[in-house]
């Protein structure tokens, strides 16, 4: 089975004067699934069509298995791609859609049909094989995308955001049947999607894009831990990361953060971990994960070290099932927590508010870069 390594070294994409991708590198080992994730206009598309053949390189170098592809045409470049819009020919049954590549490849009938009964099989699309693309829900014509896909035995993999025509419970089943599918063929993908839950359950690494540059390259955990910046922590999680100004010092020799609240009030708030290096002015961003804020209570402070304590009114309660999330003011911030609905805050609640202060962020309010924290 073929499988490849993908490296981009130093690409630049340019319309004329506008510079689309700013020199992106990236590289994918054997079998890994990557996601290239970002908001729209970021730029993810543009390199997947490169990585394709179906745009033009400017600048830099793209390399699969190790051999410079930039001028070699998308058929000769041994990849298969699955798009948003499945383009599907309409006229054709299933079948045909996939065997349709083979015949003009002028692949033997029955390397053919063996190809079809495999993926036919895999994506248990065997009933559809003889439907027409108008006879096909959404999720079965994406399988038959995937399908024509497949039956290529491709090195490389590539997803334009496959599932953004469906809808949201379709979505999550069929990123089951992708994260599925990988495991049972192991190809080397590249997976482009705006859904940061997709790029989290579906990848072994994540590129979050922005503004034609990636900001971090690193496995899900990492990337929602240990964001690079104040965008890739604002981008990756939902509800997102809140931000609250603080400025740093020390008490009884302590790292601590000190933030404003109402009337001109401050909380100061230890930090388990020394901020290295430290901001000249002192000042920071804290950066708190909604999961870590939570109802405080007295009997918990002696099972958890590092948990910060202050009272924030409750604006806006918002019932979601399996949580509650809550909108509370601090100073003059909004921030959002996620709350067991057992014990979630009401409308108006003056909430005794606890802080898991060994999982903040501490970013540096000038350049947004996360300030590294090392155990005091």
């Amino acid at each position: 089975m073929a499988m490849a390594t993908l490296t981009v070294s130093g690409l630049h994409k340019r319309f004329g004067v506008v510079e689309v991708l700013k020199g992106i590198d990236l590289e994918a080992r054997t079998g890994e699934f990557i996601a290239l994730v970002g908001p729209s206009g970021c730029g993810k598309s543009t390199l997947l069509a490169m990585i394709a053949g179906l745009e033009s390189v400017s600048e830099g170098e793209i390399r699969i298995d190790g051999t410079l592809v930039n001028s070699v045409a998308p058929k000769d470049r041994d990849i298969a791609m699955v798009f948003q819009s499945y383009a599907l020919y309409p006229t054709m049954t299933a079948r045909q859609n996939m065997t349709f590549g083979m015949e003009s490849r002028g692949v033997p009938k029955v390397e053919q049909d063996a190809a079809i009964k495999r993926v036919a099989s895999l994506l248990q699309i065997e009933p559809l094989l003889n439907r027409k693309p108008g006879q096909l829900s959404g999720g079965q014509r994406q399988r038959v995308a995937m399908g024509r896909a497949l039956v290529r035995d491709p090195k490389l993999f590539l997803f334009d955001e496959p599932l953004s025509n469906l809808d949201a419970k379709l979505r999550v089943d069929m990123r089951t049947e992708i994260k599925k599918l990988h495991q049972r063929v192991g190809k080397t993908t590249i997976y482009v999607t705006h859904d940061q839950i997709e790029a989290m359950t579906l990848a072994s690494r994540i590129a979050v894009m922005h503004q034609g540059s990636i900001q971090q390259f690193d496995e899900p955990q990492a990337v929602y831990d240990r964001p690079a910046n104040m965008f890739v922590a604002g981008f990756m999680g939902s509800p997102s990361m809140n931000f609250i100004p603080g400025e740093l010092a020390k008490l009884d020799g302590r790292p601590t953060v000190t933030i404003m609240l109402a009337d001109g009030e401050t909380a100061t708030l230890p930090l388990p971990n020394m901020p290295a290096p430290r901001p000249a002015n002192g000042k920071v961003v804290l950066g708190v994960r909604p999961e870590h804020l939570f109802r405080y209570d007295s009997s918990l402070k002696a099972q958890k070290a590092g948990l910060a304590m202050l009272t924030a009114p409750v604006e806006v309660v918002e019932p979601t099932g399996a949580e509650t999330h809550a909108v509370l003011k601090v100073g003059e911030q909004e921030i959002v927590g996620r709350f067991d609905p057992d014990g979630a805050p009401r409308l108006g609640e003056l909430l005794p508010l606890g802080i898991d202060m060994a999982h903040v962020c501490l970013f540096d309010p000038g350049t947004q870069a996360l300030i590294p924290q090392v155990a005091a």
